[in-house]
């Protein structure tokens, strides 16, 4: 490369961890039968951690506090929001050349890969330009109507499309979703330091698999052992936003599509509250 190439490209990295793309030319825009207030991305630096199951409950906690919710399913290649919300099968209709989204029985509207697919459980093997195409596609010709959180399920890591969402998305704040294991205290650190390099603040952490309540006697069981939440949390100066368990009910409820209708109340007490208190500032 010229100079004049590497000067470019230093200024187009130091612009995004400024945040200065949010007001550039390449950030997605809705379209004129959307108005979304707030945008929140759901993140863990690995794989299967529950980072789904966690959007899932903050949709339906935050809709049943009264907020109009809907969920952009980000992860492309492995789509599961539309089974949990008893969307399988589903596909999601077209006006004009805008989708239509589909909705819950709750009431969240929900987009995803597997919902414009004509079999879900045909393999989605696309590259990554190819997978952000898609991502934009989802957010700018979806009529989402008047939404106030839009929470978009990222996919694990800090891939292609991660990076497309952190610097084409207006995301006000992530959530970020871990496990109780020594490895997994640096595996936060990577996704607290991306959404710091893209200048995009941490709204909290929660932690999946935390504890196992037995059924007989009540004795919560630390199967994958002690949390480090706490430690974690304080290590990177971030907000707790609680724990959740092995619950093979919900699991259950996951895989029927009963996730949203039988969803205890209060699984994550401070979340809302936290969410709320952070998009107000």
């Amino acid at each position: 490369m010229t100079p004049e190439e590497e000067e470019a490209i230093r200024q187009q990295f130091e612009a995004s961890r400024k945040g200065a793309h949010k007001q550039g030319p390449d950030m997605f825009q809705t379209n004129e039968h959307s108005s979304i207030k707030h945008v929140l991305g759901v993140i863990s630096g690995k794989g299967g951690v529950g980072k789904s199951l966690v959007t899932g409950i903050l949709a339906t906690e935050l809709s049943r506090a009264g907020h109009k919710v809907a969920i952009l399913d980000g992860d492309i290649t492995g789509p599961s929001i539309p089974k949990m919300f008893g969307l399988s099968g589903v596909h999601a209709n077209a006006m004009d050349d805008l989708i239509i989204p589909c909705e819950s029985a709750g009431g969240i509207k929900i987009m995803s890969t597997n919902l414009a697919l004509e079999n879900e459980t045909d393999p989605v093997i696309w590259r990554g330009p190819i997978l952000g195409n898609a991502l934009q596609q989802f957010y700018e010709q979806t009529i989402w109507g008047d939404i106030d959180y839009l929470l978009v399920d990222m996919p694990p890591g800090t891939g292609d499309v991660a990076l497309t969402v952190f610097q084409s998305l207006p995301i006000e704040g992530v959530v970020i979703v871990s496990s109780p294991q020594d490895l997994v205290q640096m595996v936060v650190g990577k996704a607290v330091n991306m959404a710091a390099m893209m200048n995009i603040p941490v709204v909290g952490l929660v932690e999946n698999m935390a504890y196992f309540k037995c059924p007989n006697c009540g004795e919560r069981h630390e199967i994958f052992g002690p949390s480090r939440a706490a430690e974690t949390c304080a290590t990177y100066g971030i907000d707790m936003l609680g724990q959740l368990p092995i619950d093979p009910k919900m699991a259950e409820a996951c895989d029927k599509g009963i996730f949203e209708q039988t969803l205890p109340e209060g699984l994550l007490p401070d979340a809302v509250k936290i969410i709320e208190e952070h998009d107000a500032k």
